[in-house]
């Protein structure tokens, strides 16, 4: 029996995804999770067969999970499951180690696809990513496979960004959204972690550079 867990922040998605692999006699899905932090731990704690995880969501992203869970269960094959069809995102995912990139508009059958190839040991892209997708991935240099993490940022995340980038501290900053300053604090390493940024005014660069100093928080 296959194992599978599925991560993703919308019930409706999780419902139909569970609808769909539960169908296949041989599979069986036992976990779910509605962000990044809980799928992780739950995806290290099962090791299911594959995990299925969407690109974007609350606490950690898809990416993130992905790395973690490639050197925490390396037997898991993981499936990115999008809405994301740049070429950035599907280079980012296949050099962490991803064995598939399904696009959320794709028919149910190419999930299905991806995870048997899958399991065979293949990787799996929906058709319309097509072949120049790979022949990019294989031809392009590190520097310009890297994704803008800016765009990667939950919605907390990019508050506490422009918060920090303005300059106010983390008792500051979790007055401003109703949490601790540890949290804050967590957050705003977190950030930098991500971001690939050492101090205050790398902080600050990144955000005046990417125009989110006036943007809404």
């Amino acid at each position: 029996m296959t194992s599978l867990v599925l991560i993703d922040d919308h019930p409706m998605v999780r419902s139909g995804l569970r609808a769909t692999l539960g169908a296949e006699l041989d599979w069986q899905v036992i976990g779910e999770a509605a962000d990044g932090v809980a799928g992780l731990a739950l995806a290290l704690r099962l090791c299911p067969d594959v995990l299925v995880v969407d690109l974007q969501m609350p606490g950690l992203n898809g990416l993130e999970v992905l790395r973690q869970v490639r050197v925490g269960t390396p037997t898991t094959r993981v499936i990115i499951f999008s809405m994301h069809a740049e070429d950035t995102y599907v280079h980012e995912a296949l050099e962490a180690g991803a064995s598939g990139y399904v696009l959320k508009d794709a028919d149910a059958v190419d999930l299905v696809h991806a995870i048997r190839m899958a399991l065979r040991g293949g990787r799996y892209l929906s058709p319309a990513l097509t072949e120049r997708t790979i022949s990019a991935y294989l031809h392009q240099s590190a520097a310009e496979q890297r994704v803008d993490w800016a765009e990667m940022l939950t919605a907390r995340e990019r508050q506490v960004l422009v918060l920090a980038a303005q300059g106010f501290g983390n008792t500051e900053i979790g007055d401003r959204l109703a949490m601790s300053p540890r949290t804050a604090e967590t957050h705003r390493t977190n950030l930098l972690r991500k971001l690939g940024l050492k101090s205050q005014a790398d902080l600050v660069h990144f955000a005046r550079e990417r125009g989110l100093l006036n943007a809404q928080s």
